[in-house]
């Protein structure tokens, strides 16, 4: 992270130690801690030309990067400075100055050859810094350009057609940013005003021909057409009179010539704005870890004589964080399976149900970290592990459940052994009490949570175990069980001839009681008749009496109302006989009157 920068001042990353390059440790540490995408700006060109000026300015400091004032060259292999991006945040801004080219101390060209093709491989932003003008001379001078295709391959098995190899590597190059310093033309074409930009243009064009010298004259700028699509021009003038150029870093603005104060601000604004972040094929953002594999697989290729291959650098990068991306995912596999794991579960399908969600979790950090994972290798290589991982905490599961389970029989079982040790069960029916104290504990066992998949099996083992025990429990129990038997049939023999003595006994007791009973029954029931007899012989004379009376007073009645009857027509006849004879006495008396 850009906070973790400590970079007070450049450091050496690549020596070049008698024309041997290595990458600097300490330097690797400091790519390797930082986390944020980089914008690399590397810049080359002739010594003695002003390179690292520029580099310290982009930096924001006024030292840093060594000014050498004489012929001699400060700058040996490449230096870096890493520094926050001042326009992008979350970003890191990664400055290398390499060494001057041309160096009369090394005369060796081959070693400019590589410092030239590392910086161009490394960086997202190339400045090429030279002085003067774009002329033959600046061409010439540029024939690094040219032999890019001898020190660079894009990939491990180029096609025949090596120009189709080179266009293929282009897409990887960085944008191209040519500095000329203390230029002195003005800059025109055709007596008209023109840009540093169509100034690079102008320079560029090719020459109609087909003489070596035109083949000559058209190379490098073929070149430069060919590997940089993206160009751009600063032009700079004298920053001060050459007298104090040795004190440049001294200075301070006011001091230098207002022009080149202006000119330098616009090439720092055009590189903070327009730099690239350092990307890969496939859209892959360079980190500080990847410009550190970066840095050692080039290195590595080209002290074993061979090229630096873009290919293979990005696939040694993927070895590299594919590697680290399985890690990480086994890590966090790990972290979460810590944490929701509490051995032993009680099923199998709990475990591998928070296997199976962990995995999946452990897939998506790898596949999060991981690219360019050829066939899948890597991803491969983590399922493996994550089925060892799964493996593992199956027989950690298991034998966390026998232990607990083991544990638990030796806690519930053991009273039980020490009744069996004591004699308890040696008895008659000692079997069945056995049995029942057995599937009692059986029951408590059972009831204890958490003893996992291994639960039934270690109950069935500890019970064969003291199969045993059983048995003898068993044979005792027949054995005491058939002598206790004969003891009680002569027991129940002499039992039941007492008892049969005793039924007879009590039968005559009985039978003398009822009949006994029967008798008092007897005579209370001929008791009871004569009273019924006698109650009902008063009864019933007390009811003849009753009706006898009722006769007579009916008789009496009735003899009554005749009486009242027969004198009440002894009367009326009396009547009658009264008005007949009256009747009578009448016709006499009217007859005798007659007469």
């Amino acid at each position: 992270m850009a906070s973790e920068i400590h970079m007070t001042g450049p450091m050496c990353l690549i020596e070049n130690t008698n024309g041997r390059l290595m990458a600097n440790p300490e330097a690797l540490k400091i790519l390797s801690a930082i986390t944020q995408p980089v914008v690399v700006v590397a810049i080359v060109g002739l010594y003695r030309t002003g390179k690292s000026y520029l580099m310290n300015k982009l930096a924001g400091k006024k030292k840093g990067f060594s000014l050498g004032s004489t012929v001699q060259s400060h700058t040996k292999g490449i230096w870096m400075w890493c520094v926050p991006h001042p326009k992008k945040p979350g970003h890191v801004l990664v400055l290398l100055d390499t060494e001057g080219l041309g160096d009369v101390e090394k005369g060796d060209n081959q070693n400019d050859s590589w410092i030239f093709a590392l910086a161009i491989l490394l960086s997202s932003t190339f400045v090429y810094n030279s002085m003067g003008t774009i002329n033959q001379q600046a061409m010439d001078q540029l024939h690094y350009v040219t032999e890019l295709t001898h020190r660079i391959r894009s990939k491990s098995s180029p096609d025949e057609n090596e120009n189709e190899d080179s266009a293929d590597f282009v897409s990887f190059f960085p944008d191209f940013v040519w500095t000329l310093r203390d230029f002195s033309l003005d800059l025109e074409a055709d007596g008209q005003p023109i840009t540093a930009d169509e100034y690079l243009e102008y320079s560029l064009k090719l020459t109609q021909g087909t003489s070596e010298k035109d083949k000559n004259f058209n190379l490098p700028r073929l070149c430069i057409r060919k590997f940089f699509p993206k160009k751009k021009c600063f032009v700079f003038d004298h920053p001060v009179h050459c007298k104090k150029l040795a004190q440049l870093e001294k200075l301070h603005d006011e001091e230098l010539d207002p022009e080149f104060v202006q000119q330098v601000a616009d090439f720092c604004s055009y590189i903070f704005s327009n730099s690239k972040t350092k990307t890969l094929s496939g859209g892959i953002k360079v980190n500080g870890p990847r410009l550190e594999s970066l840095v050692l697989t080039y290195i590595d290729a080209i002290s074993s004589g061979d090229l630096p291959c873009m290919e293979n650098a990005i696939l040694a990068l993927a070895q590299i964080e594919n590697s680290v991306a399985v890690q990480k995912a086994i890590a966090h596999y790990d972290q979460q399976m810590g944490q929701k794991v509490q051995l032993p579960t009680e099923t199998l399908q709990e475990l591998l149900d928070m296997h199976r969600v962990s995995e999946r979790e452990a897939t998506e950090v790898f596949m999060k970290n991981s690219f360019k994972d050829v066939d899948h290798l890597f991803q491969k290589k983590l399922a493996v592990q994550l089925v060892k991982k799964r493996d593992d905490f199956c027989k950690q599961n298991q034998e966390a459940s026998s232990d607990r389970c083991s544990a638990l029989l030796q806690d519930i079982f053991s009273p039980l052994e020490e009744e069996v040790k004591m004699g308890i069960y040696s008895k008659p029916g000692g079997y069945c009490l056995f049995i029942q104290k057995l599937q009692d504990l059986k029951k408590k066992y059972h009831e204890e949570p958490r003893k996992g998949i291994q639960a039934e099996e270690i109950l069935q083992t500890y019970l064969k175990s003291k199969e045993s025990v059983t048995d003898a429990i068993l044979q005792t129990d027949k054995i005491l069980t058939k002598k206790e038997k004969e003891i009680e049939v002569e027991h129940a023999k002499a039992e039941s001839a007492q008892a049969s003595a005793k039924m007879v006994e009590e039968m005559q007791i009985k039978y003398q009681q009822m009949m006994e009973e029967k008798e008092k029954s007897y005579q209370e029931h001929v008791k009871q008749l004569t009273e019924k007899i006698e109650r009902e012989r008063a009864q019933l004379l007390e009811e003849q009496e009753r009706t006898l009376t009722s006769k007579l007073q009916e008789q009496a009645r009735l003899l009554k109302e005749r009486c009242q009857g027969e004198s009440t027509q002894l009367q009326n006849e009396i009547q009658k006989l009264q008005k007949t004879l009256e009747k009578k006495t009448k016709r006499y008396m009217s007859h005798k009157l007659k007469i």
